[in-house]
């Protein structure tokens, strides 16, 4: 299992790169598919944010679905420790539902629950229909807003899905939105969530197809 430490605009200090591997040794033992850990250390630099100025992501790529995990606090290694215990807490939600379904009795689908999203369109709320204040264009970006601004741009593998496969996968990198082509469509689609605990499916239909 390889295990890549790195910061984002900031140092890593040797000490703390030894202790990840250290603390994450054992995720072997809960995955034995892994392939490899992304460890991401940042610091926060506004001084009213000192008990969460140091944040640490972790992410975990296998055979199986990317897993997520994300933390922060006010010293790096009580982030990592917060962030360790969110990965075990996930890998145990994937082992635990692999025993479910190899099971005589499968449990109902996300799909299945959230039936009634396909016949029921989403309506925009006042507030996602209004302008925005002020437009900025940084290269070719079209910003909303005024800032503070923090640009981040990153690709991911994309495999077909059906949707309760999505919902499942947004879990576990915990967001609250996840990217995915549905299976059913073929269309570039998004799930997310809603308030409370209800969900939303936004499917992009392509003109001309």
């Amino acid at each position: 299992m390889d295990i890549v430490v790195k910061g984002h605009k900031t140092e890593v200090p040797e000490r703390f790169r030894k202790h990840v591997g250290e603390k994450l040794e054992h995720i072997q033992k809960l995955d034995h598919k892994v392939i490899s850990l992304d460890v991401e250390l940042s610091k926060e630099r506004n001084p009213r944010q000192a008990e969460r100025s140091e944040r640490v992501e972790i992410t975990l790529h296998s055979r199986g679905p990317v897993i997520r995990a994300e933390a922060s606090a006010p010293d790096p290694y009580s982030a990592l420790d917060l962030a360790s215990a969110k990965l075990d807490a996930q890998l145990r939600k994937v082992a635990d539902r692999r025993r479910v379904h190899k099971g005589p009795r499968s449990p109902m689908s996300v799909a299945e629950a959230t039936a009634k999203l396909s016949s029921a369109p989403d309506v925009a709320t006042p507030e996602e229909l209004a302008e925005p204040v002020s437009r900025t264009k940084i290269g070719c970006l079209e910003v909303e807003g005024d800032g503070p601004l923090v640009v981040r741009e990153k690709t991911h593998a994309a495999v077909p899905m059906a949707l309760d496969q999505a919902f499942y996968e947004m879990e576990l990198v915990g967001h609250d939105f996840y990217l995915f082509q549905d299976t059913d469509t073929g269309q570039p689609s998004v799930v997310y969530r809603r308030h409370g605990y209800d969900y939303g499916v936004i499917h992009l239909k392509i003109e001309g197809q």
